[in-house]
Parts: structure tokens; sequence; C-alpha cells
């Protein structure tokens, strides 16, 4: 009896971010991409989430390489962190290694790891795997998606893709390639789902070109232009605006200024030389003379765009008749801080402009027809819908069962679901952990969901330590002592102090066996009085003496 393949998606599926996949044959396995995903709102803390690798570190003997299919943050942010338990080289394209090498440096790995440069279109052998990288179009260049022609089959990964015929870098989608893969026969297609709510085609870069000439053409003070550090498309066209229209380019955020040098050095961006200005030469030119681009557009507080709104960047501040551009759509769950900051902008006497008014951003994904498209060019025998909420996957698969793949081939699950493929089936297996790592300062996973529900109880109800004396004998010495942080007043609230020391009195007064009863007995008898008094339940932490 042959082997089977599997397939371990450990990020991605189920969420929007830490895309990470694992193939597995026998004693062999290849990673496709390792990604972080934002926080949401009630992570408190919490600075990054990074794919639960544990399977990897427990087989790391097996793993081969690393495939990364392009440079953005949800593909790539986690190398650092998995770079640390894995000793193998990560393949990736000449822009996607150049942003790799950044973060590596920075965690002083750089010198530890392996890189190999590939190209679209050119292939290699890892063990028992054959690979094929293919050109797509996204929202950076030098995206590939992945062939791997295994002992069981050959399966598609497109990674995140969309049909752009006139995409920035004047390199479409190898549409000959996917069609050949038809050919030969697909088992199986692991293909982004991203937009699959979406109906009809995603745009073309080159609407945002259109825009940005018609908003410059309007613009009477500075353009601020927000977007992600690595959208090396838009910062592109921006620069390219600017250009045609008589504007000096800024670029501010650490991250967006490295990107922006190895696109250069790699040919991945062509600005006039005389183009580029430091932030500190934008105050000396007049005001249509300038155009900057910034990070920020998820709302982070402390990016550019953060610091600008809440005027605490030091070489920069919003004045009237400025207009800021929010080039990217929210990430779910930044919803929020976003239009907070964009409230900000306002307040502040700038003109805002984003996705909801104006056509600032076109999405790097595939929407509904480019997905069928993709579907009908590969003709797969079994489908994964990859990269999305669980939402986006069963409409993903919804539109593959209107297109005659039989419900029984297409596999819906979540990270840490184990899928076996051979010849002529695809099966479900066990569930092993494909949960969040929290990446809170220099700690990763130090910290889980009990410690964020403890930060969430302080956050909406503070907390009370209550100072209790007893004597050996049990009887209270003297009056309580308390301290509070972000609860109340206690001594300028009406009569809850002392309802408080009531309640310590009452319940010290009773039969207890231990300190540790007692102390037990008082912290339950406070969370009930102040929650009876003041509709609030603080953290209360009773120290006996």
């Amino acid at each position: 009896m042959s082997s089977k393949l599997r397939i371990v998606p450990l990020g991605g599926l189920g969420e929007i971010g830490k895309n990470m996949t694992v193939i597995e044959y026998e004693d062999e396995i290849l990673i496709i991409d390792a990604g972080i995903m934002f926080p949401e709102n009630d992570m408190l803390g919490v600075d990054a989430i990074i794919p639960d690798y544990e399977y990897v570190r427990e087989n790391r003997d097996k793993v081969k390489a690393i495939l990364i299919t392009h440079g953005h943050e949800d593909h790539v942010g986690a190398l650092p962190y998995l770079m640390r338990e894995v000793d193998v080289p990560i393949y990736a394209t000449p822009l996607t290694i150049g942003l790799i090498e950044v973060k590596l440096r920075e965690a002083k790995l750089l010198q530890d790891v392996t890189l190999k440069t590939i190209q679209a279109g050119f292939n290699f052998r890892l063990g028992s795997f054959n690979i094929e990288p293919f050109h797509v179009a996204h929202s950076i260049p030098d995206c590939v998606g992945f062939g791997i022609t295994t002992p069981v089959g050959l399966i598609v990964h497109t990674g995140d893709y969309k049909f752009d015929h006139t995409p920035v870098d004047n390199w479409p989608p190898d549409f000959a390639k996917l069609a050949e893969f038809s050919k030969r026969g697909v088992l199986a297609l692991l293909a982004d789902s991203t937009n699959a709510e979406r109906p009809g085609w995603t745009p073309s870069e080159q609407v945002i070109t259109a825009a940005f000439d018609d908003l410059f053409s309007q613009a009477e003070g500075r353009v601020i232009v927000a977007s992600f550090a690595s959208l090396i498309s838009r910062i592109q066209q921006v620069g390219e605006a600017a250009a045609k229209h008589g504007r000096k380019l800024a670029i501010t955020g650490r991250s967006m200024r490295n990107n922006v040098k190895i696109a250069q050095r790699l040919g991945y961006l062509e600005l006039p030389p005389d183009l580029l200005i430091d932030i500190s030469e934008v105050s000396k030119l007049p005001a249509h003379r300038v155009t900057v681009m910034a990070t920020g557009s998820q709302g982070e507080p402390t990016a550019v765009l953060g610091r600008l709104a809440t005027g605490r960047h030091r070489q920069l501040s919003v004045q009237e008749g400025d207009t800021v551009v929010m080039s990217a759509h929210p990430i779910p769950g930044n919803e929020e801080m976003i239009y907070r900051i964009i409230n900000r902008l306002f307040q502040r006497g700038a003109n805002v402009l984003y996705n909801q008014v104006a056509q600032v951003h076109v999405s790097g994904h595939a929407s509904q027809e480019e997905m069928k498209l993709m579907i009908n060019l590969v003709r797969p025998k079994f489908l994964i819908p990859v990269h999305g909420e669980l939402r986006h996957l069963r409409q993903h698969a919804a539109m593959a069962r209107n297109l005659g793949i039989h419900a029984d081939n297409i596999a819906v699950v979540e990270n840490g679901t184990v899928l076996e493929l051979d010849e002529h089936s695809l099966k479900v297996q066990e569930r092993i952990p494909g949960g969040y790592v929290y990446v809170d300062g220099a700690g990763v996973g130090d910290i889980g969901h009990s410690i964020l529900r403890d930060r969430e109880k302080l956050a909406n109800g503070g907390f009370v330590v209550a100072i209790v004396n007893v004597s050996p004998s049990g009887a209270l010495i003297g009056k309580p002592q308390f301290v509070s942080r972000g609860f109340t007043d206690l001594e300028s609230s009406n009569g809850l102090l002392s309802g408080a020391e009531k309640t310590i009195a009452q319940m010290a007064g009773m039969q207890w066996s231990s300190k540790d009863e007692l102390t037990n007995r008082l912290t339950g008898a406070l969370n009930r009085y102040f929650y009876s008094e003041i509709g609030r339940r603080p953290v209360v932490d009773v120290v006996l003496k």
C-alpha cells in the first residue's frame, strides 16, 4: 500500500493572516510560508500572533525547506521565530529574499540562515518533491505560487493572487503554466479564499494610477499616503504621480524606508534620482510640492500615521489643507482603530480619503469570477480553500460545487486539521494544535488566554487590593487598608469604603480554619459587595498580614 501525502495547515485557515502550511510525505516535510497576524482589539498588550508550529518542532528532522510565496507580513513575519527552531534553507524570489533579509538581520539570525533565490519558471527538486514556482499578480512584485509534484500527484498552491492583466510591474500572471498544470492533471488545488464573498473581478492596480493622477492634480497642499510598508507597487504609483505633478517624495517609517532601499537596489522600484527627499526637508518646501508616504494604514498607534493623528511625530505634523490617503483595506479587527485615526486627522484639518469615499485602494486578492477561472484553468480533482475565515472558505467551496466539483472532493477545514491524500481519495484526519501563539514584547508563547482574560478584567474593572491584619487567634486588628487603580476612588465614593470595611469585618468574624480559606472568603465577599454597589467587578486581591 502506497504512502499518503499529508497536508497540515498551521495558519491562515479560519482566519486572515499568519499563513503557514505543511506538506508531508513519509519522512520529508516542506513548509509553505510562515506569517504573522495582527492582534484583535481584545488581545491587550499582544504585539503579534504567530502560528502554533509545535508540529514542526516535533518533526524538525523531517523538514527539508521553507518555500515563500511573497514578502507580505502575513506570509513572512513569523520567520524570525520559526528559524530559531529549524535549520533549513528558505526559498524565495529576489525581492522576497531581500525583505526576509531585513527581518532576519533585525533578529540577529541572518548569518545563521541559508537563503536560496528562485525565479518563477525555474524548477528545482527537494527530496521527493519537484517544485515549480509560477508567477502570480498580487499587490507586491515578485509573487509566486507553487506547483509541487509529489509521489501521489501534483498539487498547486496559488499563494495570494488576482488575475490582473495590467499590473504596475507589467508582469501579468502565468496563465499558460496554470493551463499546463491542468493538462498534466492536478490532484489538489490550495487556493486563496480572501475575497470569496466579493462578486465580479478585482480591479486592476492601474485603476489606482488614474485615481492618484486626479488626486494629485486637485490637491492644493501636501499629500500624505499611508499604506503597508511592503506595498512596493503602491510606492511606485505614488512616486510616479508625485514626479508627474512636480512634487518631492519623502518616505517615513523605518520598515517602509528599508523596503524602498531593497526594492530600488534589486530593480523592483524605479524612481527618478532627484525625487526622494529626507523627511527633515519637508518643512523647507511649499506644501504643494510635497508628498509623504507613511506607515500606519491599519491604525497602529505607534506607526507614523498614528503619531501624526495625535501630534506626536517629531518631524512632521498635520496641517490645514493636507490630504491624507488611506491606501489599504482594513484588516478584519482593525476597523475601530482606523476610524479613530481618520477622525483625529479630520480634527487636525486634513482632508482624509479612504476606501469608502474614494477609490484609493484595490485589493490584491481574486474576487469570485477570478476564483472560478482559477478552478476552471487548473481543473483539480480535489479543492482545499485556504487563506480566509471560515465564511470565506465555505463560500469558496460553494463556488466549486457549482462548477462541478463534488462536495466529497472539497475539504473545508481549519488550522491543525490533518488532510491525507492519495491518487484517489482526500480524507480529513485528526486535528493537532493549530491555535494562536502570542508575541508579547520579547516573550513568545509566554502568555495564554487566561492572562488575556485577566488583562481584559483589569482594563474593564481595574483592581482593588485589600490589606488586612489579623491576630494569631483570628481577630481583626485595626482597619483594613485599600489600594485601587482603574476602579474608583474608594475614599470619595459615598459609603463605599465603610461598606467594604464592614464586609471584611463580618467575614473575619466568622469561623475559618486557615488563612487561605479566609483569603478566598474575603475575595469573594468583596467581589459581590462591589458588584452590588456599583455594578462593576474589579480584580480583587486580599493580602493577610
